[in-house]
């Protein structure tokens, strides 16, 4: 059943139903953010365990790329908050334009990203190397997926860019930024 369908049976989706977009993606967005979680949580403990082999796991890191990348999701969420404006005011042409930098900066994400990679393993780098590489390469993958997945919705909701199609993707986008906000730092500078 849609969200929709719920309202129209008088049924409340509680909280959910006050935020942005098609309640069933925070559905999505909190299960997510867990998954990252629990993900974060098994890196806080390794590097607990093993805070020498992390140390010299994070100074492997290029931390420039990783930062340049930061910068680039941020600023491409908020373009895609500009979309989301524009969708609201029923600007959609300006919607889709916002929508399409957005998208082209998470493009720019992606490649950094493989750029990052390719000289990782340049250096012999890989997920075996190390519990920190295994854990670094599977984090960062995972989020590289989602940038991908984001990206794919984000062009889904930019075909007709109505508001709420676009809240909802906005949303999942924004969630991908803000794991990355997380995960930067825990990976690449916290000690």
């Amino acid at each position: 059943m849609s969200a929709t369908d719920y309202e129209q049976q008088g049924s409340s989706w509680g909280i959910l139903e006050d935020l942005p977009g098609d309640p069933m993606i925070w559905v999505l967005i909190f299960s997510e953010l867990a998954a990252f979680g629990l993900f974060l949580g098994a890196f806080a403990i390794a590097r607990l365990v093993q805070p020498a082999l992390f140390a010299s796991g994070q100074a492997a890191l290029e931390s420039g790329l990783a930062g340049m990348n930061t910068v680039v999701l941020v600023t491409s969420s908020w373009a895609a908050a500009r979309g989301t404006q524009a969708a609201r005011n029923g600007a959609r042409r300006i919607a889709r334009r916002w929508l399409l930098g957005a998208m082209a900066l998470g493009g720019v994400f992606i490649a950094i990203k493989l750029m990052e990679y390719a000289q990782e393993i340049g250096r012999g780098i890989g997920l075996e190397t190390s519990p920190f590489f295994t854990l670094y390469f599977l984090l960062t993958g995972f989020h590289l997926l989602h940038v991908g997945l984001g990206i794919v919705i984000l062009a889904v909701v930019c075909r007709r860019a109505e508001a709420v199609s676009v809240e909802t993707g906005t949303a999942f986008w924004h969630m991908v930024d803000l794991i990355w906000i997380v995960l930067f730092p825990i990976v690449y500078l916290v000690r």
